[in-house]
Parts: C-alpha cells; sequence; structure tokens
C-alpha cells in the first residue's frame, strides 16, 4: 500500500486488496477478445471474474495462500499474465522480473512507481502503462490514495523509452 495512506488504517496483511472493477475497465481495451491469462497473486478471485465477465479466460490461478508463489511459475499456457501483486517493492520487483522472463505480463499498482530510481533497472522491459487513477481499494466508494496504471513488462519486442535525471 502507498506512503500516503500510513498511519489512516490498518495496512492487511501481504497487502491483500481486493481488485475494484473500476480497476480492469482501462486494462480491457488492451486486451485482445478472448484473451488466455494467468492470475498468479488471486486472492479471492475477483480480477478473474472481473477479466473472465469480460470475455477472457483464465487458464489458470493461484496465490501464495493457495501453496502457489508466483516466484515458483516455470511456464504457462496462457498469452499473458495479469494480476494485481502486493505493493511491497520486496515482493513486486522480483514479480517484475520472474512473470515478464516467461510470458507478457500486466500488473496492477501505484502509478508514481514509473517516476521513481527504483524503477529505472525495469524501464527494459516495460512495454505500455495504462492510466487508472484512483480507485476504490476497501470497497466502501472512498477514493484510494494513490493514482494507479496497468504495467505491461516483457522482455522481448520493442522496447520503450524512459529517462531519469540522476
Amino acid at each position: 500500500m502507498t506512503k500516503r495512506a500510513q498511519g489512516k488504517f490498518e495496512r492487511k496483511p501481504r497487502d491483500f486488496y481486493v481488485t475494484p472493477h473500476d480497476a480492469v475497465l482501462p486494462l480491457l481495451l488492451h486486451l485482445a477478445p478472448g484473451t488466455h491469462f494467468h492470475e498468479p497473486c488471486a486472492g479471492d478471485g475477483d480480477l478473474v471474474r472481473h477479466l473472465e465477465a469480460a470475455g477472457h479466460i483464465c487458464d489458470a490461478a493461484g496465490d501464495i495462500d493457495t501453496g502457489r508463489d508466483a516466484l515458483d511459475i516455470i511456464g504457462t499456457p496462457a498469452d499473458t499474465f495479469i494480476t494485481n501483486p502486493p505493493w511491497d517493492r520486496r515482493i513486486l520487483h522480483p514479480l517484475i522480473e520472474h512473470l515478464s522472463n516467461i510470458k507478457p505480463t500486466w500488473l496492477l499498482f501505484d502509478a508514481d512507481w514509473m517516476h521513481t530510481q527504483q524503477a529505472k533497472p525495469y524501464a527494459h522491459r516495460c512495454r505500455e502503462v495504462v492510466s487508472v487513477g484512483r480507485v476504490s481499494w476497501m470497497g466502501n466508494g472512498v477514493s484510494g490514495f494513490d493514482n494507479c496504471a496497468w504495467y505491461l513488462f516483457d522482455i522481448t519486442g520493442e522496447r520503450t523509452e524512459f529517462y531519469w535525471r540522476i
């Protein structure tokens, strides 16, 4: 979760916040009809349900609570990974690297990340950024504290250029 939310509510274990439908809508325009996807941080399955309701096909889903650590995945029949991962950088950064080594990977997390030095080692993998804005993560209609975005990471294909001041 975000630095702006510190002290405002109790943080959930493993950064488990359900994926609101509003966060999925901007991504749908960037997926081919009937996209086969793998959801490696599925939690309670909200993201899977939203994507399947839009006509996409979940080939696999798991979560660390079900004994399926995303960092143990060695392959997938799906076209892409799509997930709302924990935003904790100690988990997020290895996920970016690991999953995008296997297949193109859509990850939903804070939009500010791309403007930080910590993003620099992953820039060569970033192919697309889809802005989502602020959504209600608590299911109470109250907007979140940060803008978020979908990031597409892939080690193959055309490179997107990002530049950082050093």
